[in-house]
């Protein structure tokens, strides 16, 4: 088993150097866009640039984020910060609509209008919260006003348009004058994600949450507090299921989208918008307790359980106990209470996200070592499967699922930098004992060791508190 000694110090190392020269380096310059302005999408799998490049708000955004988290952590820090601040002037003078406000979903490569995907000029509140969290991050870095200037003006935009006062939570499909559409209205879209019209989704609501977090770190808003604790209660006490797991899609009123008692045909036509997604569920756990830390919450126990159960019903159902690695989708079937596996490939994403999670809830709860265990399996797995380690980057796809991910491209509008650059920097500052020198690391350490101490000491009080009712019961 892993323990944090010079064998965790050695894995930090390792971490370090595949974030430096097999992540960042060879993303950073490649895709910098020096004649439209922004960053080059699509990348193949040798890391050449394709001819077709579409710009979405969701990766132009992502680079940002992860460009200025980079300029805060590894050595060059001007170099990033420089490449972030290249990425901001698009998001300002292309994404964003100057004229009803809001980030365009989808632009070409020039930031004028795009058919790609049939998005057209329609907007997701997806999309802006990942812009929102792009200006927050670069705006901690820089504190330049014009920054946090768009970053307020992308929260009000949200908040006027997407926010719904009645049964709260947020709408997701926008046109362009930022008003909601459903399956009932007059506008009619031919968009690639139509079959989720008029549903409020866990996706976008825990990336609001997310970026709602980022921003409450640099701005601490009224309005932006109360909207940040009501997402996280929201998640937490309605989206997250009974079993451990987040409901994908609700109605407006929160009814569940659920297609458990429909014939076998039927359900696996709709496992798109039907399904539990292991990925998501322990990403969510790590968001909310961030989220809670943040709002500076106190005795929030209820969160870390949620949380907790999250993580713990992932491990339970969708690791594979064979090779390691978490599969994609699970299904509870009519009349089982067993979580069957109903897509077994394993994404790029979900397996950087399980890194972040099992390390942080393994220093909250080092008594359970379950969490290092699967730590220590998930990074092997990681680095057997998902790590090109001939041409840089990872696969988009575990190989022992999806073979063809090998020569399949680097990016895509979905695919940049930003889970693999989170995970890793998180991971290094948790294993790091000996970086104290290196100014960057040093100071998401402590960040982040405040951070699990936070929930830890809560866990041991909540732990002591639940020992001195059970010892009152027997005495």
């Amino acid at each position: 088993m892993l323990s944090f000694t010079s064998q965790s110090r050695g894995l930090s190392e390792t971490l370090y150097k595949h974030l430096d020269e097999n992540l960042l380096r060879k993303w950073y310059p490649l895709v910098i866009d020096k004649k439209c302005g922004g960053y080059f999408t699509n990348v193949s799998h040798d890391w050449h640039l394709a001819t077709e490049q579409e710009k979405m708000i969701v990766t132009q955004a992502r680079h940002v984020w992860a460009t200025s988290k980079a300029a805060a952590f590894v050595s060059d820090a001007p170099r990033y910060e420089a490449l972030a601040r290249h990425g901001f002037y698009f998001l300002r003078d292309f994404m964003w609509d100057q004229r009803y406000g809001g980030f365009y979903q989808i632009r070409n490569r020039e930031g004028s209008y795009s058919e790609c995907r049939g998005w057209g000029e329609e907007k997701r509140t997806y999309g802006n919260a990942f812009g929102l969290y792009a200006l927050a991050a670069l705006y901690g870095l820089t504190r330049d006003p014009g920054v946090f200037d768009l970053a307020k003006e992308t929260f009000e935009w949200l908040e006027a348009h997407a926010y719904d006062p009645e049964f709260k939570g947020y709408f997701q499909f926008l046109t362009r004058q930022g008003e909601p559409f459903d399956e009932n209205s007059l506008y009619r879209s031919v968009a690639s994600d139509i079959r989720e019209v008029g549903f409020k989704d866990q996706n976008s609501s825990i990336h609001l949450l997310q970026a709602y977090t980022e921003l409450y770190r640099v701005w601490r808003d009224s309005t932006l507090r109360t909207r940040l604790a009501s997402l996280l209660e929201l998640i937490r006490d309605t989206m997250v299921t009974k079993n451990g797991y987040l409901q994908l899609f609700f109605t407006r009123d929160w009814t569940p989208v659920s297609f458990r008692m429909t014939s076998e045909a039927t359900r696996s036509l709709n496992y798109a918008l039907d399904h539990v997604s292991f990925g998501h569920d322990y990403e969510a756990a790590f968001l909310l307790l961030e989220a809670s830390y943040a709002l500076g919450i106190e005795n929030d126990t209820r969160t870390l359980a949620v949380a907790k159960h999250l993580l713990d019903h992932a491990m339970e159902n969708g690791w594979d106990s064979d090779l390691g690695g978490f599969f994609d989708w699970g299904y509870y079937l009519e009349g089982s209470d067993r979580c069957t596996i109903v897509k077994s490939t394993k994404t790029w994403w979900s397996q950087a996200e399980a890194l972040d999670s099992l390390l942080v809830f393994s220093r909250i709860f080092p008594e359970d070592t379950r969490y290092l265990e699967f730590f220590e399996k998930q990074w092997n797995y990681v680095d057997t499967y998902v790590l090109d380690h001939r041409n840089g980057n990872w696969y988009e796809g575990g190989l022992d699922k999806e073979p063809s991910c090998a020569t399949g491209p680097k990016g895509h509008m979905w695919k940049a930098t930003y889970h693999t650059a989170r995970a890793l920097m998180n991971c290094i500052a948790l294993l790091s004992k000996e970086t104290q020198g290196k100014t960057g690391i040093h100071k998401r350490t402590c960040e982040m060791e405040n951070f699990v101490g936070h929930w830890k000491h809560l866990k041991c009080a909540a732990d002591e508190k639940a020992k001195s009712i059970v010892d009152s019961r027997l005495e």
